[in-house]
């Protein structure tokens, strides 16, 4: 070529192809049969903390995990027969010595002769998909779990729903409005993936059906609430809901409803959760369900064991012509979600 001719094709063909590679988000390198590196792109220097002067001329090693050094050795027979390698997920190491979850992909490189010299590989850091399957895994082993719990709190309800049913019309309607609240728990649950959900959502989503928003109020500190708290208090806010629709304060014209909770430090230098139901319908006399008849005490049943026990707490459920009053009181630590309750300062109201 002459001084100051034009650059070949094949000069600028080769031009363009370095700078691809070098603008790669995934690592390019090259090294010989021997496992020595002989390129190395900006992204490699990004994803294994050595710059190109630092690691060209090093064994391939330096990148690999001493328990996977088979595993290289076993890449470059393969390559040295001429065979390559599309996909590998595998561990390489940086240079403090963290480890990165890669996809390896590994090429034969030929001179013009034909012979294999050495070999292209492409990784790919899948540190982020690695941690989504994990965290997938671990939602289905969780949701796993609760479809089961879910099933045996159904079959329960069959059960008791069943004896205090006067009819088929009457089960049907009661066992499908309690099916229908544990789904509304689930849907919250999900939501957050079981995560947990914020008491006052849960209180909102199971009277939702009622109706009669202005008739109710809430008040209480801001706190996230565990699975299991989700489930077993939603049952009884569908309870209470129910009942108070059907024959207290939310089926007169005058009625109110006033939830409140607390977070209290109690005689053993113990944080309480404390949740006060109150009611109120002037001249509707006994509280319906709650009058204690044997045929609708499914209801009394939730609230006075299944949701205490459940949360290792107590409750007690007080009547009196037009008042009925349900209270919790259950150890934080089997409420709140550890670290996210806050403290009473942070009240609000509904």
């Amino acid at each position: 070529m002459k001084s100051g001719g034009k650059p070949s094709e094949h000069a600028l063909t080769d031009a363009r192809l370095a700078a691809i590679v070098d603008s790669s988000f995934d690592a390019i390198i090259g090294k010989d049969v021997n496992s020595i590196i002989t390129d190395w792109n900006h992204a490699a220097e990004r994803m294994f903390g050595y710059s190109a002067e630092e690691a060209i001329g090093q064994s391939i090693l330096m990148l690999v995990p001493e328990h996977l050094h088979d595993e290289e050795a076993d890449i470059i027979g393969r390559i040295r027969r001429g065979e390559g390698i599309s996909s590998l997920e595998t561990t390489r190491k940086r240079r403090d010595g963290s480890l990165i979850a890669v996809s390896v992909t590994v090429s034969p490189i030929r001179n013009h002769s034909g012979t294999i010299v050495g070999a292209s590989t492409i990784a790919r850091d899948i540190t982020a998909a690695k941690e989504s399957e994990r965290r997938i895994r671990l939602l289905m082993r969780e949701v796993n779990h609760r479809v089961k719990n879910q099933f045996a709190v159904i079959l329960s309800m069959v059960r008791e729903t069943s004896k205090r049913s006067a009819n088929p019309g009457e089960f049907e309607e009661m066992i499908r409005s309690r099916i229908m609240a544990l789904s509304r728990s689930h849907d919250l649950l999900v939501t957050s993936e079981w995560g947990g959900a914020s008491l006052f959502d849960l209180i909102q989503e199971h009277l939702k059906p009622f109706g009669h928003e202005e008739r109710i109020s809430l008040s209480g500190p801001l706190l996230m609430l565990q699975s299991n708290a989700v489930q077993n208090l939603g049952m009884a806010f569908h309870e209470l809901g129910t009942n108070s629709a059907k024959y207290g304060a939310l089926a007169g014209e005058r009625g109110h409803v006033e939830i409140t909770w607390t977070v209290e430090t109690g005689l053993e230098a113990q944080r309480e959760f404390h949740l006060v139901w109150q009611e109120t319908s002037p001249a509707r006399g006994e509280q319906g369900e709650t009058n204690g008849s044997a045929r609708k005490g499914f209801g009394t049943v939730v609230l006075q064991r299944v949701a205490p026990q459940s949360l290792r707490g107590a409750s007690l459920l007080e009547r009196s012509p037009g008042e009925l009053k349900w209270s919790l009181t259950a150890p934080i630590e089997a409420i709140v979600v550890p670290q996210l309750g806050a403290e009473n300062g942070n009240d609000f109201n509904g």
